[in-house]
């Protein structure tokens, strides 16, 4: 699985960005907010089906999505400029996003759009919606006044949402009038008595009932709940903000709770597997480059450098109908990635099981050979800078392990803010900044080696003192606390003086 969206991290509000500050709880927290301002523009699924052996056909889809308009309900989303910019520039096309992308709904859009189909409350939300309705209402109301019973008329260029809306509307307005779709963004309307209209209401044929509007409605969730009901492993990269889009979009508003978040997304996929969980694993295992993206893993993973000439690899092929990402790579596509995302599983999973046994590897080994070798990394999903390493979706996260925090004594440098920390020491390491008082500043980073870096550049430095963080020493609240203490202490003594001097 792979998906793409409008935006990744919401400026919204302030200071909503990642951190290596955050633990599993505030990084949920962060996130969700983001989920909420954006939606899904893309979502690649790619099928493995093991054919024979150590052969794999797949079967690789992109679907454009784009939230329903059916109904009460008008989603609001937001775009982030260096998304849509980051997309256009891999030739995202935008127009099908827009114009065809298929509808999809939560458990609980669906819910109102229920009620009110129930209620014949209906509201047409989309403003082209009202204005393509409105033309086929005035059409068929000049029509109908002159023509005969039996007579007809057709309604043509109607999208998927207006042939349902354009249907309950003249229905619920003209009471001698019945509808029917066509196909082809056509709907016919025909002129009726009442007692026809009454009998092709009960019709089992009805094209406009409940049951079909809702399964239309739903669209792509459909397919989201044929998924959860097949419990097949998976496969994502760096996949948290995936899981999150999926909950949010096709199952339920995200909760407030971050382990009912997990919990949720357990019950509804039991197996999950990160490959950026199993890949870091693996450059210590393995004489294995450290690469970033997606596209850069796959390629290692396929050189003759890394598994010269072993038989026993599994041997991926596309399937006929799905063979353009053969002939050219495209990232960022996210069928493509999701091509990308199985096949680095497959092949990861071969190393470490040629790694786990010092005889060699039997003749075509098989899938759950490889789930065998990869269960130490199911259910837990890379967590991207910060204290834990990954999430675990099936029991408690790790504590949180990080080296030691810095602190910085800033002498004779008035008015220095975490901006101008950041600068002063981005050159040497990676790391986020917090400031603690008015000249003391938090320097937190991942890695140990630059702990020791910062430490042993800045001995001497003539402005800047920098030491290990001790809470009992540097905390501002210990500090306050000293310091009542030490006030209530000398009044106490005093008073016991004061007092027993007669």
């Amino acid at each position: 699985l792979d998906m793409e969206f409008t935006g990744l991290h919401s400026t919204f509000p302030q200071n909503n960005e990642p951190s290596l500050f955050d633990s599993p709880v505030e990084r949920y927290l962060k996130a969700r907010q983001s989920v909420q301002r954006f939606t899904v523009t893309q979502l690649g699924l790619a099928i493995f089906s093991n054919e024979n052996s150590n052969k794999y056909v797949v079967h690789s889809y992109n679907f454009f999505l784009f939230p329903s308009t059916l109904g009460v309900t008008d989603v609001e989303f937001t775009l982030s400029a260096s998304s849509i910019q980051f997309l256009s520039h891999y030739g995202f096309d935008y127009n099908k996003f827009l114009k065809d992308g298929i509808p999809y709904m939560n458990e609980v859009q669906e819910k109102i759009l229920s009620q009110h189909l129930l209620a014949g409350s209906w509201k047409v939300s989309s403003a082209l919606d009202r204005d393509v309705l409105k033309k086929a209402i005035d059409e068929v109301t000049c029509w109908v006044a002159a023509a005969e019973e039996e007579e007809t008329i057709i309604l043509q260029d109607l999208s998927g949402c207006q042939m349902f809306e354009v249907q309950l509307i003249l229905r619920q307005a003209l009471q001698n009038v019945w509808t029917q779709p066509l196909g082809d963004k056509k709907v016919m309307v025909k002129k009726v008595s009442p007692q026809q209209r009454r009998l092709l209401e009960n019709s089992p044929y009805d094209y406009c009932q409940k049951e079909l509007i809702l399964l239309s409605a739903r669209g792509f969730t459909n397919l989201f709940q044929t998924l959860v009901k097949a419990k097949k492993p998976l496969v994502g990269h760096n996949m948290l903000m995936d899981l999150m889009h999926l909950h949010d979009k096709f199952y339920k508003p995200l909760p407030e709770s971050y382990e009912e978040f997990k919990r949720n997304i357990h019950n509804l996929f039991p197996v999950l597997i990160d490959t950026k969980t199993v890949t870091k694993s693996i450059w210590k295992k393995c004489p294995f480059p450290r690469v970033s993206n997606l596209l850069e893993v796959y390629a290692v993973l396929c050189s003759s450098n890394l598994n010269p000439k072993d038989p026993t690899c599994p041997v991926i092929v596309l399937a006929s109908d799905c063979s353009r990402y053969a002939e050219k790579k495209s990232p960022h596509e996210a069928g493509y990635d999701a091509f990308l995302c199985g096949s680095v599983l497959l092949k990861s999973a071969h190393l470490l099981l040629c790694r786990s046994t010092d005889d060699a590897v039997e003749a075509d080994p098989s899938f759950s050979q490889y789930l065998t070798v990869l269960a130490e990394y199911q259910n837990k999903v890379n967590f991207i800078r910060g204290g834990v390493a990954s999430i675990n979706f099936s029991g408690e996260d790790a504590p949180c392990q990080h080296p030691p925090l810095l602190v910085v004594h800033v002498r004779g440098w008035p008015g220095l803010n975490e901006r101008q920390i950041y600068q002063e020491f981005k050159a040497l390491c990676r790391f986020d900044v917090r400031q603690l008082s008015k000249n003391q500043f938090i320097l937190l980073s991942n890695k140990f080696k630059h702990v020791r870096r910062v430490l042993r550049d800045y001995k001497h430095h003539p402005r800047l003192r920098v030491s290990i963080y001790r809470h009992w020493r540097h905390s501002p609240r210990v500090n306050c606390l000293l310091q009542v203490s030490g006030i209530v202490a000398l009044w106490s003594l005093l008073a016991f003086v004061l007092g027993g001097a007669p």
